[in-house]
């Protein structure tokens, strides 16, 4: 039987906080400089917000795509800048992996706003069990891996508000740090690239 834990252990694990720098990118001439800079790496932590939706039936497409280095989170505004070719050229790129979590999930979403075809992403939910993890949700592993627990009170607040609050920008660039420092925990040598 592989590692899981409970909600209740996690209870008692010190919140992780995201300490590294975060841009707020809300035009096209930002989105290029952005994935100018992104593009420099070969691994990069990724994550999506949609704004909920309370009505049965009514589903939101993507409203921000968060992309993480180790220390700083850039938050594309898709509500604001859609989809800048830019954007789209690094998230087809299959040179540069991006990690996250239940991504079909972010695919469906971001298929909401623009078809696309997305290449040279790496879903941590498809690596984990070969580390003898059971826990696929993105605060048990991480609570796994490092005795930390993610906070998700942001995680059914407004995406597409005119100004992102400090706490929803902090939560957004966790996430995709988190998938980052997942993975870079589990493969320091072995890499499913």
């Amino acid at each position: 039987m592989g590692k899981t834990i409970t909600k209740d252990e996690i209870s008692l694990f010190p919140v992780e906080e995201y300490t590294g720098r975060i841009f707020e990118i809300q035009t096209v001439e930002d989105t290029d400089e952005a994935v100018d800079y992104l593009s420099k790496f070969e691994l990069l932590g990724f994550d999506t917000e949609t704004r909920p939706s309370f009505k049965k039936g009514s589903i939101n497409g993507v409203a921000l795509i968060q992309i993480a280095t180790d220390d700083i989170c850039f938050l594309f505004r898709l509500n604001k800048i859609d989809f800048p070719p830019a954007l789209l050229r690094l998230l087809t790129n299959p040179g540069v992996i991006k990690i996250g979590l239940s991504l079909k999930d972010d695919f469906q979403s971001m298929g909401r706003r623009l078809k696309f075809k997305p290449q040279g992403f790496l879903d941590l939910q498809k690596i984990v069990n070969e580390y003898d993890i059971d826990d696929i949700s993105l605060q048990k592993i991480y609570a796994l891996l490092f005795n930390k627990k993610i906070s998700k009170t942001q995680r059914l607040s407004n995406w597409e508000a005119d100004e992102l609050t400090e706490p929803q920008k902090r939560y957004a660039a966790l996430d995709a740090w988190a998938c980052l420092k997942i993975y870079e925990e589990l493969c320091p040598i072995k890499k499913f690239i």
